[in-house]
């Protein structure tokens, strides 16, 4: 799907593409959606937010989301989705099944998922600043913190 001879940039503008493609795919409703494009469209749908700039393929392309000027990038954002969904459907790390479908229980998908990929996001960043891998005991214990407050919320 994506060169990996391509430099960051080109890889970049590939993803988006595919986003922004995907998108037109389905509400063109002409072509059957591949596995990897029903998911994408899932989130998608989730976040009409994201549809208008979704639909202006070179504006969003090319843009640039600086969180120092209180960007968010809405491809990251959507691509964590799909990153959280993965893991919940391999239980890897192991555990994070039962702790989605509990918190998601508690919460529903969307806040129960915008949430959990808070301690996601947290875990990759902590890798990234240590120059190791996650560290999967901290991010699951991260995610049981969300299963015990929204447990606590719901008790009378």
């Amino acid at each position: 799907m994506f060169s990996n001879s391509s430099s960051p940039e080109q890889q970049r503008e590939q993803m988006r593409q595919y986003y922004c493609d995907t998108w037109q795919k389905h509400l063109q409703q002409k072509e059957s959606l591949s596995a990897l494009e029903q998911q994408i469209t899932a989130v998608i749908k989730e976040h009409p937010e994201y549809h208008k700039l979704l639909e202006n393929k070179d504006a969003s392309i090319n843009a640039d989301y600086l969180p120092e000027m209180g960007d968010s990038n809405p491809f990251l954002h959507m691509g964590m989705h799909l990153g959280l969904r993965e893991q919940v459907s391999t239980n890897r790390p192991a555990g994070i099944a039962e702790l989605y479908q509990s918190i998601v229980s508690l919460k529903g998908v969307h806040d129960a998922e915008h949430e959990m990929i808070e301690c996601l996001a947290e875990s990759i960043w902590q890798a990234q600043q240590k120059q190791t891998m996650p560290d999967e005991i901290a991010y699951l214990e991260c995610l049981r913190n969300i299963q015990q407050k929204a447990q606590t919320k719901r008790k009378p």
